[in-house]
């Protein structure tokens, strides 16, 4: 496993006050993102004066959606977006809106929970190990099994909730559920629903929109990116059972997507882009999160989050809250330069890939070669090393803040919560190895899994 050498503190390397990018092509951006705390390197480039070192005024723009989000980058009336890390490489292979997005950028690691109902959570307590009187953490979804075979048993549908079909909320929920024995459903060329042969119904929700979804009884529970998860237990209506980073510690989280028309028409700007947005990965961790407390301030206003600010605090300054008063460290849940987070594995591209085939998204099996193909298409290190590179010879980084897998792969993992181990060179093996999924050539038709 790589890592990232400590970092320094930018005002100690006695940085120059403006070096803008030489031969910006387009000056003025329009970029867009979703209401949530992982937005924050764009928020902070922007607050920070990052953005404007380099010659560049962007406008930031809240998006209703990630359909829409998606939609008006493809279309150009945004220059690029904070997007979910699944989809540029969906749109890349055509499953749902197709158009060619690439991301230079990886914008966090953690990051997200799975939260379920007060009603539900009772239901699941007494098959939850206990220490010291509170809840055993990770909980594994062996503990909800039980709760959904009394909702079936009573014909109650299981009604579950996540933001989008390629969001990594949809692939961990599905991971969590299916590691503790339950069928989260599987997609068909003809059935986009996600639902063939579930235990559980999962639909999607926009973000903000969850806890009131869950407090009207819509739906049980919803996998989702902060404050959300934490506004759950603010307003006493449900209880995060389990982070991101219980199910695969570490995982990539949302990426900076842009078309690959605009990085061929504007390399210097998307040079200039992503420079901007490393500095704001390494002001929002250094210091030990010493930058947090300003960060959860500028995240809290209208016009980022809009959220209290105690509740994006909540998760966003080394804690995380379960149930109401059951706070926990939680220093790793909002990574945006450690660990090499920030920069753009193919490995990472591989494994939202290996989802998107496990639950009959890719409705056909294809080669490994296909999925380093694929990944090499919309995951762009070459763009990133530029843009690290350049910070270095300027002064705002270090060499040694950079220390990652010459060939883009991080190296084989094993930290995901049912033991599986990973390696993004061999896919096919590791979505054989998964217990309830896709495997080999099976497809998904008529209702049913053909061999």
């Amino acid at each position: 496993m790589t890592r990232i050498s400590a970092l320094l503190i930018s005002s100690a390397l006695g940085l120059p006050a403006f070096a803008e990018t030489p031969g910006i092509e387009k000056d003025e951006l329009t970029l867009g993102f979703i209401k949530l705390t992982d937005m924050a390197p764009l928020a902070i480039a922007r607050e920070k004066g990052f953005f404007e070192d380099e010659g560049l005024y962007v406008t930031l723009e809240a998006q209703s959606n990630w359909k829409v989000l998606l939609d008006r980058v493809i279309s150009g009336e945004l220059d690029g977006a904070h997007m979910l890390a699944g989809q540029p490489i969906a749109a890349t292979i055509g499953y749902g809106t197709r158009g060619a997005v690439v991301t230079p950028f990886s914008m966090d690691l953690n990051g997200n929970a799975i939260t379920v109902s007060n009603a539900v959570w009772e239901a699941m307590k007494p098959h939850v190990a206990m220490e010291g009187g509170k809840p055993a953490h990770p909980i594994s979804a062996s503990a909800l099994k039980p709760v959904v075979e009394a909702y079936a048993a009573a014909g109650t549908p299981f009604n579950l909730g996540m933001v989008f079909p390629v969001s990594t909320h949809n692939y961990e929920l599905r991971y969590w559920l299916a590691a503790g024995g339950i069928n989260p459903g599987f997609y068909s060329s003809t059935d986009v629903s996600g639902q063939i042969g579930g235990d559980v119904l999962i639909s999607v929700t926009p973000p903000p929109q969850m806890p009131a979804t869950m407090e009207a009884g819509t739906i049980l529970g919803y996998s989702v990116g902060e404050p959300w998860n934490q506004a759950a237990v603010a307003k006493r209506i449900g209880v995060p059972v389990i982070t991101d980073h219980d199910i695969w510690k570490n995982n990539p989280e949302k990426v900076f997507g842009l078309t690959a028309e605009f990085v061929e028409a504007n390399p210097q700007t998307t040079l200039a882009l992503t420079k901007a947005l490393i500095r704001a990965a390494i002001w929002l961790d250094e210091g030990d999160n010493a930058n947090r407390a300003e960060a959860v301030g500028i995240l809290a206003r209208a016009e980022y989050v809009g959220a209290d600010a105690a509740v994006i605090a909540n998760s966003m300054t080394g804690t995380f809250e379960y149930e109401a008063g059951d706070t926990r460290p939680a220093p790793d849940f909002n990574v945006f330069f450690r660990h090499n987070a920030t920069f753009p594995y193919y490995s990472d591209a591989v494994w939202f890939l290996t989802q998107m085939r496990r639950w009959g998204q890719i409705t056909e099996a294809q080669p490994d070669a296909w999925y380093d193909e694929t990944a090499k298409a919309v995951y762009r290190p070459d763009l990133y090393r530029l843009a690290a590179e350049a910070l270095i010879a300027e002064g705002h980084a270090t060499p040694g803040m950079f220390d990652v897998d010459a060939d883009g792969y991080r190296a084989p993992v094993a930290d995901f919560i049912d033991g599986a181990a990973y390696d993004g060179k061999a896919p096919n093996a590791y979505i054989d190895s998964l217990t309830i999924g896709l495997k080999g050539d099976q497809t998904v038709a008529g209702g049913e899994i053909i061999n």
